[in-house]
């Protein structure tokens, strides 16, 4: 059984959803969000809780249950507060700079990385060597941070690329005489 499927999601003040035909449509002071749920788990709203069962007893069902219950979750708090996430860059000559609808990386190419942002998510550069990418949809702030890590991973030897706030990177000896 999923221990986290079982938990009903709290629905905050401000906040309403609405179950059409196995779509979760999540409305708050943010925006809107909406999943499609798989048909294996059936969903409920009454009153301030979201609750979610699984229709059979088949394994796919259940494996699906607390993994559904979490992107409900996720809609939920996507809309009441949204999503970080912070990046850090390390290098000598590296930064950063948003422009208009595009982030313009310098990350020691012999050209500039122009990275358009996409819709719903913002990026600022509180520093030239320090973006935090923020927005409503989960997914998609993972998705646009590790696009820009992407870029230029952290290597082991100095450090030098862009890791995420937090992260640790594993160092590596240098060459010995």
């Amino acid at each position: 059984m999923s221990r986290i499927g079982k938990k009903p999601v709290p629905l905050p003040k401000g906040v309403t959803a609405v179950v059409k035909d196995g779509t979760v449509s999540v409305k708050g002071p943010k925006g809107e969000l909406k999943l499609r749920l798989v048909n294996d788990i059936e969903i409920a709203v009454d009153g301030e809780n979201i609750t979610l069962t699984p229709r059979g007893k088949d394994d796919r069902a259940r494996a699906m249950w607390g993994m559904q219950r979490t992107l409900v979750s996720n809609l939920v708090t996507g809309v009441t507060s949204g999503f970080t996430q912070k990046l850090e860059i390390n290098g000598v000559g590296y930064r950063a700079a948003v422009q208009g609808k595009k982030l313009q990386l310098q990350l020691g190419f012999s050209h500039d990385v122009n990275y358009p942002i996409p819709d719903g998510i913002t990026i600022t550069a509180e520093k030239p060597t320090a973006l935090t990418v923020s927005g409503m949809d989960r997914q998609l702030v993972g998705q646009v941070a590790s696009e820009i890590r992407g870029y230029r991973p952290p290597e082991p030897y100095k450090g030098k690329g862009v890791k995420y706030a937090g992260e640790y990177i594993r160092r590596k000896e240098g060459k010995k005489k």
